[in-house]
């Protein structure tokens, strides 16, 4: 199989939405503190830049969830491989996440986190694939809105590759 990835959104459009995510939440949490979650492994390239521009106090955690496994589709099959390592009672939680689309993970997700009683939770993507939506999920912050094709790059991977990419890749596979 051969893999070729071609830019979709380049790294200058990224770090540039970025800081205008990191402003809105900021202006959102005057006065307050924020904690984001980012969701591994997908997400840690963009909670850490995200972190950095947000000029309120910023504390964070991660958890783990699952339903991709090796493959380019989702399973559907949702996992939670690493839970919080501290109670969000309380908390005003932004969940951060590389990636949306079918949203079952989100939803899984943002109900698991609503039954810890936290005093809000909102929703930070830096990639919605709204078109790919089999269960709704409201996105607070959204980076990007993509078309419904495979992507990499700025952590998001294909079987633990193309991660490091700094920018947002359309990934193909052709038989050669």
């Amino acid at each position: 199989m051969k893999e070729t990835v071609r830019v979709l959104i380049p790294e200058d459009k990224v770090d540039e939405r970025i800081a205008q995510l990191g402003a809105q939440i900021s202006q959102d949490y005057v006065g307050r503190q924020v904690h984001l979650i980012g969701i591994l492994k997908g997400s840690i390239f963009f909670i850490c830049e995200l972190a950095k521009r947000i000029t309120v106090p910023v504390t964070m955690d991660f958890m783990s969830v699952s339903s991709y496994g090796s493959g380019t589709k989702s399973s559907g099959v949702v996992k939670l491989i690493k839970d919080l390592d501290e109670p969000i009672n309380g908390k005003e939680v932004v969940v951060v996440e590389d990636i949306i689309d079918s949203g079952r993970t989100l939803s899984y997700l943002l109900k698991n986190l609503s039954d810890r009683h936290p005093a809000s939770i909102r929703l930070c993507t830096l990639l919605d694939k709204p078109e790919r939506r089999e269960v709704d999920v409201e996105v607070d912050y959204q980076g990007f809105r993509i078309p419904d094709e495979f992507v990499v790059g700025y952590g998001l991977d294909y079987d633990q590759r193309y991660r490091n990419l700094p920018y947002i890749g359309v990934l193909s596979l052709t038989e050669e």
